[in-house]
């Protein structure tokens, strides 16, 4: 890392100063179900060395002086894992409905904004000896693949193995840096780059000059494409759903992998097709059996990776798609199919990376006012989903197997975000809904596990949807 401190990208800094409104949080979470409880000893020693091997989690936040500019990564001096790491023991007789509502209140609770941004929690006394282990971060920090990045390094392929330690690496050694230092070093930020941007234009411009119908051509598609991308999905938000709230509700739900992705395959679609098929089924069933109208779509959002091969580990590299997802459609192959079609259609806009177009000109606002402008990209959210790939293989955390893998993210003040995360021969779904949109929660997640019911029911099989908590 620069001594300087490295700057927060222009994505990163929205989510860290949007936060100025409480709905616009953005803590995502990682859950591990685990075999059985970790020493406590061997899971300090894996977090010491997790703030070795992974920069951010020895860094805190710091903002330039008299907020000019965007907030740098620098050394956190008051890092204290006793801070960081914690534990907490259910009740006798606990199980997943008594964890879910620990971890959601684990969930909420902000961050300590002048400290490395994350905790994690170990929540023991689940049945058959089992514990529950719950990393929260910042988004800031890294998106879904970086978590996965991130974790890859910090689990041990064998149970008897940990993350091996070391001398304290040169990142954690650096002083850290005040905000007059931070100012003074955008300030030399900021005129490298307008050097490197008139060399730019110009070059830009000749280029222009030499095919001026092609640059005109694409710049045409683009325009017209971001014309598509900034406006609202063609689909009316649902009265039911209308009320949004700050308290969230977390639950998880197992789908067997297997038949999920037959399913995709009978009805020509893929994993991801099949699963938003599902989610919207569960939507329409809740509407049925609430006695509400059913919408014929609603607003759906979902990100997409913009992460290439050699991009560095960690970080944020995600674009958001918005789309009217087909929701009255009971046809369940041909709900998958037109899923299929317009998820093409929204991850081809040649403007779909909208955020990064404008977030270099939020994040130069005050949070105030930036959370004004981008807090209805995703308030307007009746559903928001998101699909991460898994860690391939067996992975222990200070001798513990890793028997299940949830995903949390940020509801930017929609009504759900619904993850899944596969994890061997299941598909982990990661649920989290705004309490005062799903008025009766109870409802709605049986409704959840028959929409993926009646995917499921695509393919040939018994295996079945079960709701953990």
């Amino acid at each position: 890392m620069d001594a300087a401190g490295e700057e927060m990208n222009a994505f990163e800094t929205v989510m860290w100063r949007i936060e100025s409104d409480p709905a616009l949080r953005t803590p995502a979470m990682a859950c591990l179900e685990l075999d059985a409880v970790p020493d406590p000893g061997r899971l300090a020693a894996v977090h010491e060395a997790a703030v070795a091997v992974v920069p951010r989690l020895g860094q805190r936040v710091v903002e330039p002086a008299l907020g000019l500019g965007v907030p740098r990564w620098t050394t956190d001096p008051a890092m204290d894992l006793r801070f960081h790491l914690r534990r907490h023991q259910l009740p006798a007789r606990g199980g997943w409905p008594e964890l879910m509502e620990g971890l959601s209140q684990f969930y909420m609770s902000p961050l300590d904004r002048a400290r490395s941004p994350w905790e994690a929690l170990l929540v023991e006394g689940l049945p058959r000896g089992r514990a529950l282990y719950a990393l929260k971060m910042h988004h800031a920090v890294t998106d879904g693949l970086g978590v996965m990045q991130h974790l890859a390094r910090i689990l041990a392929p064998e149970r008897q193995d940990d993350v091996p330690g070391g001398p304290r690496p040169a990142h954690l050694q650096t002083p850290p840096m005040s905000p007059y230092e931070a100012l003074v070093a955008q300030a030399r930020a900021d005129l490298g780059r307008v050097t490197g941007e008139v060399g730019r234009l110009g070059s830009a411009g000749l280029r222009s000059l030499a095919a001026p119908f092609s640059t005109a051509g694409a710049v045409s598609r683009y325009v017209s494409s971001l014309g598509r991308v900034l406006a609202p999905p063609a689909a009316e938000n649902s009265a039911l759903l209308a009320e949004r709230g700050l308290t969230l509700r977390l639950a998880a739900v197992d789908v067997p992998f297997d038949r999920l992705r037959a399913a995709a395959k009978a009805a020509g679609g893929s994993v991801n097709d099949a699963f938003l098929a599902a989610l919207l089924g569960g939507y329409r069933l809740f509407h049925e059996r609430s006695g509400a109208p059913v919408p014929e779509a609603v607003p759906t959002a979902m990100p997409i990776s913009l992460r290439r091969s050699d991009d560095p580990e960690g970080g944020n590299r995600i674009a958001s798609a918005r789309f009217a997802g087909p929701m009255a459609e009971t046809d369940v192959a041909r709900r998958v199919e037109r899923i299929r079609a317009v998820v093409s259609e929204v991850r081809e806009e040649p403007a779909v990376d909208v955020i990064g177009l404008f977030s270099p000109l939020l994040g130069r606002m005050p949070g105030a006012l930036a959370a004004i402008l981008a807090g209805p990209m995703t308030k307007g959210n009746d559903l928001h989903a998101s699909n991460v790939p898994g860690l391939q293989g067996d992975h222990y955390l200070a001798g513990a197997r890793v028997e299940r893998f949830y995903g949390y993210g940020p509801l930017g003040g929609g009504a759900s975000l619904i993850t899944l995360v596969s994890h061997g021969s299941t598909a982990c779904i990661g649920v989290g809904l705004d309490t005062a949109a799903f008025a009766d929660g109870d409802l709605y997640l049986q409704c959840l596990v028959d929409g993926f019911t009646e995917v499921l029911d695509l393919a040939p099989g018994t295996a079945t949807p079960t709701l953990r908590g």
